[in-house]
């Protein structure tokens, strides 16, 4: 080590107890079948810093993979015929801001057949974007550009092929 050089920090310093778990997460790529499919993607009304997002949110206790990305894409979007086709990936990464661990499981759905191609949707039930307004709207794959928080790192993933 070079004079005036700090050396790194460790990943965890155990004297300060064990590391908090990781919260649990699923986050759901919604794909509307077309002559080039379309993901489900939503900005913030009020917060367009926030960036494009697909859904996603944390599970609740006792809940379901499943049942919580359905919730979740329900919450917010309003979309209540989405089906699960399968699980994509499972991806460690810490919050953006807080730097807090976080473990995402990321699936593949399929939108019902009256999904609409934007709409504007209002997030009703018990979390944090409770009453917040979500600009909902399908875009073609590939994607123009990335999403927030590198939600499209797993979007490759998918078998698009009709």
């Amino acid at each position: 080590m070079t004079s005036g050089s700090v050396p790194p920090a460790p990943a965890h310093d155990s004297s300060a107890g064990p590391a908090p778990a990781p919260r649990v997460r699923v986050a759901a790529y919604v794909i509307r079948r077309r002559a080039t499919p379309e993901l489900l993607v939503f900005d913030h009304a009020g917060a367009p810093e926030a960036g494009t997002q697909v859904p996603a949110g944390g599970v609740r206790p006792g809940e379901g993979f499943v049942e919580a990305v359905l919730r979740e894409v329900a919450e917010e979007t309003g979309l209540t015929d989405a089906a699960v086709v399968r699980r994509i990936a499972l991806d460690d990464s810490p919050h953006p801001t807080t730097g807090r661990p976080r473990r995402t499981t990321f699936f593949h759905l399929e939108a019902g057949h009256g999904a609409p191609d934007a709409w504007t949707h209002t997030v009703r039930g018990e979390g944090d974007d409770n009453g917040m307004e979500f600009a909902c709207r399908f875009v073609p794959l590939p994607l123009a550009g990335p999403l927030a928080d590198g939600q499209d790192i797993w979007i490759s993933r998918m078998d698009l092929r009709s």
